[in-house]
């Protein structure tokens, strides 16, 4: 598995060596496929095999680095239904929904 970068606040991450909790959690969330795995987990437990399928079939070593750094990060867990978010996941998944809004509208207004 790739080497795991900073999770948590306060930790230096590439864009902020003074680790404040947005830019570790931006750099968290740009990491690539993260958000897609959030995305899949929105509804409930999967496990590690049909996550990599509702993701499309992307690489098990990157699953296994994303799933390790949000597990890291208190933002998913593995239950006995499998993978799935942690009450800090889930109020991730609810501040992202006005983006998810804002998308739609963006969507309309370009078409």
């Amino acid at each position: 598995m790739p080497k795991s970068r900073p999770t948590r606040p306060g930790q230096a991450t590439r864009s902020s060596r003074t680790g404040r909790p947005i830019m570790v959690a931006l750099d968290l969330l740009g990491r690539r496929w993260t958000l897609r795995v959030l995305w899949e987990l929105r509804d409930g437990p999967q496990s590690f095999r049909a996550l990599q399928e509702r993701c499309g079939g992307l690489s098990p070593t990157v699953l296994s680095a994303r799933l390790h750094d949000l597990r890291d990060a208190q933002i998913v867990e593995l239950g006995e239904a499998g993978y799935r978010l942690t009450a800090l996941g889930a109020q991730l998944f609810q501040a992202l929904s006005p983006l998810q809004s804002w998308a739609e509208r963006w969507a309309k207004a370009t078409a």
